[in-house]
C-alpha cells in the first residue's frame, strides 16, 4: 500500500533532481547610467590645466556570482562630440584632434581580469586589461580601480593616465600655436551600471 509519506518523498525527490539539472543562472548584467556616472578627462597646457567631461557614455558589465566574483564582460563607449570643456574654442581643437569626423566613439573592451580582490563590505579591488580605441587607435591599457557590488547596481572608481601621441594624436594647439596642450592626459571615471 503507497502511503502519503511515500508520495511526499518521491516528490520531494523529484523536486531535487529537477533543481539539481537545471543549470543555474549566475551571470547579471548591468547597464551604464549616463545621468549618474561622470567621466572626466584632465590635462595640461602651457597656460592653464584643463578639464573637458564626457555628457554622453554607454557601457554593460556582466558578473558571474557562482563562487568567486568574475566579470564576463565590461564595455564602455563615448561619444567622442560628448566631451565638453564649458570652451566652444577648446572643444572645437578637441574634436579636430580626436578626428571625430571619422571617429565618432571612444572605446573601451575588457580582454582579461589580472586580479579581484575583496576588501570587505561587497568592494574590491581589481585590475583589468583591455583596448582602448581613440580616433581609431588600439592600444591595451592596464587598468585598476575600486569595484563596489550590490544586487541592483556596480561603481567603478579608477583613474589612467596616458599620452595623447600613443594615440596618434597630435596635442591640440590655440591661438597660433602659441598655448600647447601637454602630451599627457589623465581620465577619471565614477561609472555606475543598474540592473
Amino acid at each position: 500500500m503507497v502511503t502519503f509519506k511515500n508520495i511526499s518523498k518521491s516528490v520531494l525527490s523529484l523536486l531535487f533532481m529537477l533543481f539539481l539539472s537545471t543549470p543555474q543562472v549566475y551571470s547579471q548584467t548591468y547597464n551604464l547610467s549616463n545621468q549618474a556616472s561622470k567621466l572626466t578627462v584632465s590635462g595640461t597646457s602651457s597656460l592653464h590645466d584643463w578639464d573637458i567631461d564626457a555628457e554622453q557614455q554607454k557601457g554593460q558589465i556582466i558578473l558571474n556570482t557562482a563562487n568567486d566574483l568574475k566579470i564576463e564582460k565590461l564595455t564602455l563607449e563615448v561619444t567622442a562630440e560628448s566631451l565638453k570643456s564649458g570652451k566652444g574654442g577648446m572643444d572645437k581643437n578637441t574634436y579636430k584632434a580626436l578626428n571625430t569626423g571619422k571617429h565618432k566613439t571612444i572605446n573601451f573592451q575588457l580582454t582579461e581580469v589580472k586580479e579581484i580582490k575583496s576588501v570587505g563590505n561587497d568592494n574590491y579591488k581589481t585590475e583589468i586589461v583591455g583596448n582602448l580605441t581613440i580616433a581609431g587607435v588600439t592600444k591595451k591599457l592596464n587598468i585598476n580601480l575600486d569595484m563596489s557590488v550590490t544586487s541592483s547596481k556596480v561603481t567603478l572608481n579608477g583613474k589612467k593616465s596616458f599620452k595623447m601621441t600613443d594615440f596618434g594624436i597630435d596635442p591640440p594647439k590655440a591661438l597660433l600655436g602659441t598655448i600647447t596642450t601637454g602630451d599627457e592626459v589623465t581620465i577619471n571615471f565614477n561609472t555606475v551600471l543598474n540592473k
